[in-house]
């Protein structure tokens, strides 16, 4: 059987302001921004990308459930789920594929409570504070 060459990008809760919501610190490029960085990226490696995003945790869940048919790999920004969803990280887990963690603003230099990720220590990469660039930053070291 070969490797599927599509990798899942899952953008969670607010997500889909950005270039609207606080632009002086998540910047002005758009939700469709981040996603044409990422299949720009996804694309030079020879991979396609299937995009998802959701405000509702259960919808992000079943989306990753989903990507071990066919997906080689998952990037997730995952916002304010980050630092409160043990569920998002064990659907991570249980489908056993390598993922990118991806945050748009350095997540360490925020408040306190953005400091701690569910993520952290299971994530195959992880990218802070690059804005969307981040996104294919994280594609590049995903598939490497």
């Amino acid at each position: 059987m070969t490797t599927p060459r599509r990798l899942l990008l899952v953008n969670g809760p607010n997500l889909n302001l950005l270039g609207l919501r606080e632009p002086a610190l998540y910047g002005t490029a758009t939700l469709a921004d981040a996603e044409r960085i990422t299949t720009d990226a996804a694309a030079a490696a020879g991979f396609d990308v299937r995009a998802i995003q959701s405000n509702h945790e259960g919808v992000l869940i079943d989306a990753i459930h989903a990507a071990r048919e066919d997906c080689a790999g998952v990037i997730i920004n995952p916002g304010g789920l980050t630092h409160t969803s043990v569920a998002l990280r064990d659907a991570l887990t249980g489908v056993a594929l390598p993922f990118a963690e991806v945050h748009v603003t350095d997540v360490n230099a925020r408040e306190e409570f953005r400091h701690f990720s569910y993520l952290h220590d299971v994530a195959a990469v992880r990218v802070i504070g690059e804005g969307v660039d981040g996104y294919a930053s994280a594609v590049r070291q995903l598939v490497a």
